[in-house]
């Protein structure tokens, strides 16, 4: 997370802004200021589009809130110059769990702008000649500022239902789909959808100079190719089990092992990653990651028991194999340890998941025998 720093937490959701994030208050003060050629214009476009993010919160709260319904853990939300993001622990594959918490963002921006309808009507704001305002040649009031959140909370709620997975159109798209399909055909429709769009919106974007709308262009078309693989990869690993692919013939190490000694069991034995165990029992963890940057900073009979990660948590045998993948790519480690408590059993790395996953692409049918435990 060091990518990120946390604002504040709601419900046990962090709220962190993404360190990018000034860049597009220095280009909304840019964009407005250089247009209107005032001072106040550019103020005016960082206190705007400091309130847009705002709705962007709410609205990512309000798949977040959805999500926590159905018991699905919210980690954070991201705030980036591109917008919000929700990262949820997993995306229901139930069409109508997934369809809730996608209509949950844009159903949010639709409250506000009854509400804040509800109260132009009230004070007699009009609403009804924004393009002054939305240019950024209306002045700094707060009639202004109203009118201005007030149109782009619509435009938000309307631009995250288009279609184009993975935005909440194209998520409802996919889960409208999976109701009648089978769910990978479902993502992979919705993510050749989106893509098309993207390229059209992108192509657009080139052409008009919008900049964000490129750079929204590609997000889409990439993390909905991104999405649409990893589907295709828990549907082949589903049901497959740890103790299914995971190699019980691994070189451990001890406390009293060294540095010299774990690279010359990389550089001879060819295993990157090492157990430090202690008569069976699993004590720390050596990444390959970290073995290079030992063999660099630490002198050669450094003990590995100085060096060892205590904090990498084993997987168990009856873990699912998409899970320990998905756990490997969040650790941004290679491989795991495997035990049953702290008994050490063997390592599971992603060359093997790799491995178990074309040959049940080639061989569906094929039976995998499990390690006895």
């Amino acid at each position: 997370m060091g990518n990120s720093f946390k604002l504040f937490s709601v419900r046990g959701i962090d709220i962190r802004l993404h360190i990018t994030f000034p860049l597009i208050l220095l280009w909304a003060g840019l964009q407005f200021g250089l247009r209107a050629g005032a001072v106040e214009s550019a103020v005016f476009g960082v206190i705007a589009v400091g309130f847009l993010f705002v709705l962007v919160t709410l609205h990512e709260l309000g798949h977040s809130f959805a999500a926590q319904y159905f018991g699905v853990p919210v980690k954070q939300i991201i705030l980036s110059p591109l917008g919000g993001v929700a990262q949820l622990n997993e995306i229901p594959d139930k069409p109508k769990q997934e369809f809730i918490i996608a209509i949950a963002g844009p159903a949010v921006n639709v409250v506000i702008a009854i509400l804040m309808g509800a109260v132009a009507l009230s004070l007699g704001i009009s609403v009804e000649n924004p393009f002054l305002i939305l240019s950024g040649l209306g002045g700094l009031t707060l009639t202004s500022l109203f009118i201005y959140v007030f149109y782009y909370n619509i435009v938000l709620a309307l631009f995250n239902l288009i279609p184009a997975f993975p935005l909440d159109g194209g998520r409802v798209f996919r889960s409208l789909l999976a109701m009648r399909l089978d769910y990978v055909r479902a993502t992979t429709i919705a993510s050749t959808v989106g893509q098309v769009i993207a390229v059209m919106l992108g192509i657009y974007g080139l052409f008009s100079g919008g900049i964000f709308l490129v750079l929204i262009a590609v997000f889409i078309f990439t993390a909905g190719r991104q999405e649409a693989q990893m589907v295709r990869v828990r549907s082949v690993l589903r049901g497959v089990k740890v103790q299914q692919a995971y190699s019980p013939s691994v070189y451990q190490l001890n406390r009293d092992s060294t540095v010299q000694q774990a690279t010359n069991l990389m550089i001879y034995g060819g295993q990157r990653n090492f157990p430090i165990v202690d008569s069976e029992s699993l004590i720390g963890f050596l990444p390959h990651g970290d073995l290079m940057s030992a063999m660099q900073t630490a002198a050669p009979h450094s003990r590995v028991e100085n060096l060892m990660r205590r904090d990498v948590e084993p997987v168990e045998p009856g873990d699912n194999l998409f899970e320990v993948q998905r756990k490997l790519g969040e650790l941004q480690l290679e491989a795991l340890p495997v035990a049953i408590g702290n008994r050490f059993l063997g390592l599971i790395t992603r060359r093997q998941i790799a491995d178990v996953h074309r040959l049940l692409q080639k061989t569906p049918n094929a039976i995998l025998q499990g390690q006895s435990v």
